[in-house]
């Protein structure tokens, strides 16, 4: 039964272990060699029959060892159920142990190692046909044959059902253990398969996530500088064409160091590193360099204090997309302005641009304001987007950070004017 038990047992990581079954079941063969080393000093201690039988007994007894060595251990460790080859070597010990059962009555003591192998090789019903033909054949062939006496009839009579009562409760039991372990062993398959499945669509929930990060990273980085690039190009073409030289050079010097901010931004960006704008220098600072590439105003208000990363870089990251947007879509001749406000709880950014306008509710085919309400929500803050044709175009982003922290009480001071 504890073979039984031990076919489904656990190691510690929570899989099956694969050499369980065979180390518990190890604990039935010295089980098997007792009860038939018991059974054999039962026989030889037997008063009747006389000395010929006792040992011809014994000599048919020792044909169940082999049997159960090379056929029923095989048959009783393997982990599937194979009908056949069980119910071959249960008929095979059946056979083997009605001979000397009906010979000498003390060899029932060998049903106590008999019995739980018909429960734990065959199903319930022909586990109980075996355990029937184990405790009645023997007991009716003996009296057949040696014609006890009513009270010894009486006495085994009484004890083979006695027996076949108890196999039938305690075979239940270990049947239903058996299908129960099979049942756990089922269940943690399962639930480690649907772990190892969770762990995939973690990683590529986790690869898709940071692919979604890179993509608004390359976005308001280095795709908005190549379009910066690009409109200088032009504007630098034209420029030629009316012979502006010295409006030539300003926006060449302007492509230079889009250039290099590009640059630093590629290299932040592999290095997953600080904004280039924000690398040694405050958001206030960041945002100024900022706007003048864009030729925008910046104007500050409130207490200016550190802040997290998080913060400052989805505040960079805004106002770049923003800018862009309002350079690409009014052009390099509509007024642009950047408001940073510092309050207690939050961080808020507002990029005006007097161009044209759009209608929000419109269905966007754009990626620059959906990854700018999605860099905001992902730090718990929110972007608004107002606008409506002719009117310009507002981009409000607030975002929560740490409150400032209160300052410390001052000393009481005592009458004396000492502190205490």
């Amino acid at each position: 039964m504890s073979a039984a038990v031990g076919s489904c047992d656990v190691s510690g990581t929570g899989r099956a272990g694969p050499n369980v079954w065979e180390r518990t079941f190890r604990l039935w063969d010295p089980y098997f060699a007792v009860v038939w080393v018991a059974t054999v000093v039962f026989v030889l201690g037997a008063a009747d029959p006389g000395l010929p039988v006792r040992p011809a007994t014994i000599s048919l007894l020792t044909l169940l060892v082999p049997w159960y060595v090379l056929v029923g251990r095989p048959v009783l460790m393997a982990e599937g159920r194979d009908e056949r080859r069980a119910l071959a070597y249960v008929a095979g010990s059946v056979l083997l142990f009605l001979p000397p059962g009906i010979l000498v009555g003390e060899t029932r003591v060998l049903t106590f190692a008999l019995i739980p192998q018909c429960f734990m090789a065959l199903r319930m019903r022909w586990a109980m046909a075996a355990v029937l033909v184990i405790n009645v054949v023997p007991v009716a062939g003996w009296s057949l044959l040696w014609r006890p006496g009513p009270r010894i009839l009486f006495v085994n009579s009484v004890s083979a059902v006695v027996s076949v009562v108890f196999s039938a409760a305690i075979g239940s039991w270990i049947i239903r253990v058996i299908e129960q372990s099979r049942e756990r062993a089922d269940l943690i398959a399962e639930l480690d398969a649907s772990r190892h499945e969770l762990s995939r669509l973690s990683a590529a929930h986790g690869a898709l996530a940071e692919r979604e990060r890179l993509s608004r990273e390359i976005h308001d980085t280095l795709a908005q500088g190549f379009t910066s690039l690009l409109m200088l190009t032009q504007a630098v073409e034209a420029e030629l064409d009316r012979s502006d030289v010295a409006q030539a050079r300003r926006h060449l010097a302007l492509m230079d160091e889009t250039a290099r901010q590009n640059l630093a931004e590629a290299r932040a960006l592999v290095a997953d590193g600080t904004p280039a704008d924000l690398d040694g220098a405050s958001l206030p600072d960041a945002l100024r360099r900022l706007a003048a590439r864009h030729e925008a105003s910046v104007t500050v208000s409130g207490p200016v204090r550190a802040l997290p990363a998080g913060p400052e870089v989805v505040v960079l990251r805004s106002c770049q997309e923003a800018l862009a947007n309002a350079r690409k879509h009014a052009g390099s001749s509509a007024a642009a302005s950047v408001a940073l406000t510092y309050t207690d709880a939050a961080l808020t950014v507002s990029v005006r641009d007097e161009g044209h306008g759009f209608d929000p509710t419109a269905p966007a085919t754009g990626y620059g304001l959906a990854g700018l309400r999605a860099r905001a929500s992902e730090v718990g803050g929110t972007a608004l987007v107002h606008s409506s044709p002719g009117d310009g175009t507002t981009i409000t982003v607030r975002l929560p950070v740490p409150p400032v922290p209160s300052a410390p009480p001052p000393p009481s001071v005592s009458p004396e004017g000492s502190t205490p």
